[in-house]
């Protein structure tokens, strides 16, 4: 579908000649001399690389539609992740090279929404945080009581984050998902 680059949004995704990108940022600039024209910043979809590109005022580029279906994580098998869409029941298998960083808080059972071009999975929308278990991590020190003192915990899903010395093993965390960070106990 056609859409004038005077029309842009952040969030907005194109299908270029050089791939899916999503619009990071842009500005219209009007110079004194010449024609208007826009700049952007355009992220890859697949690959996450940015691109700054400047595009005449009112040139069309070609805007993509972009499912977002919600589906349910099922199980891992070898080095995919198998979903479940919550309303056709239909499974769909996803490398875990398209999940990126994400797989890293799946958890079996949990709702994410799946971002589909066609029938590509392209991307996935997790909630902001997500509740985790501890799988391993070092007692507290008795008596080692320092403020904001910080010691790694191995979670279910194998990601490694920094906790405070009193949280132990099989205690539920919540994880802010964008920055991979402990937020709180659950």
């Amino acid at each position: 579908m056609p859409v004038s680059t005077n029309d842009l949004k952040n969030g907005m995704t194109l299908d270029l000649p050089e791939g899916l990108f999503t619009v990071v940022e842009f500005q219209h600039v009007k110079p004194g001399k010449g024609g208007a024209f826009v700049r952007t910043k355009l992220k890859n979809v697949r690959t996450g690389a940015v691109l700054d590109k400047t595009y005449r005022a009112d040139e069309k580029l070609e805007q993509a539609i972009i499912d977002k279906r919600e589906m349910q994580f099922l199980y891992r098998d070898g080095d995919d992740y198998v979903f479940m869409d919550s309303t056709s029941y239909e499974q769909i298998q996803v490398p875990r090279a398209t999940l990126g960083d994400a797989a890293n808080f799946l958890k079996e059972g949990n709702t994410v929404h799946l971002q589909l071009y066609g029938t590509d999975v392209i991307g996935i929308d997790l909630p902001a945080a997500v509740e985790l278990a501890v799988a391993e991590t070092e007692p507290g020190i008795q008596g080692d009581r320092v403020s904001g003192a910080r010691k790694p915990a191995t979670l279910e899903t194998g990601l490694v984050v920094q906790v405070p010395l009193f949280v132990s093993p099989g205690e539920l965390i919540r994880v802010d998902t964008r920055t991979g960070e402990y937020l709180t106990r659950a």
